[in-house]
């Protein structure tokens, strides 16, 4: 029985290292002192047992153990493979070709998914392809219907209806093929049954689609009428289909760099290994815009969806979103129906990758709390590129890219700020203006804008609102943004003895402030000190300009002073000490 799990998790993740430890934590709930001696053992006898079988190999690794077996010597990646095709056919219009490899993907099927193997992978796995499994028979019949075969049909769809009766869309298919083979009063008995199940089982009602196609049978629509078999014809593929992305900034200004970082990371492809790239920075310096924009460039190369979810993790206006709520969000967009969203997390998260297991599709997942936040959110397998965006470095989940973002290049900022501006600063030198701004993005945008909706307005009288911190803190805010207010998220999130840290370096006249000298202001010990100079670090609160020393952003130290006024005696003593 160890030797069956064994080789199931190996083929699970088939051309990929499964790590010793995991393979010891699946195998045993309790690990025996022998475990590794006992994986080694079962290696050496399932080896013996593939050496008969040509195209497979069972590599040892540093960590671990590697099955490299050929895709299609495995039924779950071949019914991946071929689901996958098949719905590409069906988006272009080749209907017939479609039907074919779905028959073919379920034909696969012998029972369920690893009968009989009990560990937490694996029966996460088993339930994804289930889950993959169905979907794939509903689309088929589908399909066969829209080829007219309703009436022979409708016995094999009574017996999936009655094998999943929360299944919208096999009992829609049910009340079709009846009602074309001249039953209606079936098929709205069908739906009845449906709907009284539906109650007492959940308390729900059946969703929209089901009901207009029960009103269409009701009336003797001819939108429910037979539908002759349709010649195929070729339809262009848009990849813009399923795409849930914002809008991309018309004016989204330079990024050069991080843009190229991206391409190389999006294009750095393992067979079957999703992609993850995390985006760190301070409240407002664009994160959100580059991987939107990235996003929107990469389209074409993700034509299975292109998913975007708002993961509130800073928000004046509510709580994080719970990673829960998140995957009843990108199920729902993914087209899942609501009786097929399981409750639980662990449960849902399966769901969501095994819907996106095989597919080339993309994932922002925006303004991240924590790496337990998006850990559920992430695929398992497939081609398949997911950006985060996040305030500290911590988020980046394990095997993810991380891409810190900084202020703009004095040009760009530049740039930003007279597209933004308009005519309104045509002809007028910037380099005082943006400097003041920080050279960041929302800081650019917020000031421009004030500029371009005051005519009387010229850019020195920008200027001069933004020379001094208070004046700055009252500017850059318009009727629905306010800069002090997005960074004033971040500081009100660090522990207590981190935030009093960053509020007394602030406060403090120096800029850029080593260990020695931050000893000195604080009164902390050296080793204190060099904690908290990483814990700032790692929340995107300073800049570190070379080794052990440390610089707060000129912004960052304005929304201290905004949120947090020193007493006099406290200036004093940092006076002093500078």
């Amino acid at each position: 029985m160890r030797q069956r799990r064994l080789l199931a998790l190996l083929l699970l993740n088939a051309r990929r290292t499964v790590a010793m430890d995991t393979l010891v934590d699946e195998l045993w709930q309790d690990p025996p002192a022998s475990a590794r001696h006992q994986v080694h053992n079962a290696i050496r006898d399932l080896r013996a047992s593939l050496a008969p079988f040509e195209g497979g190999g069972l590599v040892t690794t540093d960590v671990g153990y590697r099955l490299d077996v050929p895709d299609d010597a495995v039924d779950a990646h071949r019914f991946t493979a071929w689901t996958r095709a098949a719905r590409a056919a069906r988006r272009e219009g080749r209907d017939a070709e479609a039907m074919r490899l779905f028959q073919s993907a379920v034909d696969l099927w012998r029972g369920d998914a690893f009968t009989g193997i009990d560990c937490p992978a694996v029966t996460a796995a088993a339930a994804g392809l289930d889950e993959q499994r169905i979907s794939a028979v509903e689309e088929l019949m589908e399909l066969r219907l829209a080829a007219g075969e309703a009436a022979s049909l409708v016995a094999e769809l009574s017996a999936l209806a009655a094998a999943h009766p929360l299944r919208d869309a096999l009992r829609g298919s049910l009340m079709l093929a009846l009602y074309r083979s001249g039953r209606q009063a079936d098929a709205l008995a069908v739906y009845d049954e449906g709907r009284r199940l539906l109650d007492d089982e959940l308390g729900l009602e059946p969703g929209p689609r089901l009901r207009r196609l029960h009103s269409e049978i009701l009336a003797d629509a001819p939108q429910a009428q037979r539908e002759e078999p349709r010649p195929e014809r070729p339809v262009s593929f848009r990849p813009g289909q399923g795409n849930y992305l914002p809008r991309d900034l018309p004016d989204f200004t330079g990024r050069t760099t991080e843009l190229a970082l991206l391409d190389r990371a999006a294009d750095d492809r393992h067979p079957g290994s999703p992609r993850t790239v995390t985006i760190d920075g301070m409240g407002g310096i664009g994160k959100t815009a580059l991987a939107v924009h990235f996003a929107h460039r990469r389209t074409a190369d993700h034509p299975d969806g292109q998913y975007y979810i708002d993961l509130h993790g800073f928000s004046t206006t509510r709580a994080p979103l719970a990673p829960e709520e998140a995957l009843g969000v990108l199920l729902r967009s993914d087209g899942a129906a609501p009786e097929a969203i399981p409750a639980g997390l662990a449960e849902r998260s399966a769901v969501w990758r095994s819907r996106l297991a095989g597919r080339r599709a993309l994932l922002v997942l925006d303004n991240a709390a924590d790496a337990a936040q998006v850990a559920p959110l992430l695929p398992g397998t497939g081609d398949t590129l997911t950006l985060i965006t996040a305030r500290g470095k911590t988020t980046a989940p394990d095997g993810a890219r991380s891409l810190p973002l900084g202020a703009l290049a004095p040009a760009d900022a530049e740039t930003l700020f007279r597209r933004v501006a308009g005519d309104a600063c045509a002809g007028s030198p910037l380099t005082q203006t943006v400097t003041l701004c920080g050279h960041h993005p929302l800081a650019l945008r917020l000031a421009a804008t004030r500029l371009r909706d005051r005519p009387s307005w010229t850019v020195p009288d920008v200027t001069a609102r933004l020379l001094t911190t208070a004046g700055r803190a009252a500017f850059l805010r318009t009727a629905d943004r306010d800069l002090m207010s997005v960074l004033a998220l971040s500081h009100a999130q660090l522990p207590p003895e981190v935030r009093q840290f960053n509020r007394t370096l602030a406060r403090h006249p120096a800029t850029t402030y080593d260990v020695p000298r931050a000893c000195a202001a604080t009164g902390l010990a050296p080793s204190e000190v060099e904690r908290l100079f990483d814990a700032l670090l790692d929340h995107n609160l300073a800049h570190e300009p070379s080794p052990a020393h440390l610089t707060i952003p000129l912004l960052l130290r304005d929304c201290v002073h905004a949120f947090a006024p020193p007493a006099p005696d406290v200036v004093r003593h940092l006076t002093a000490v500078a």
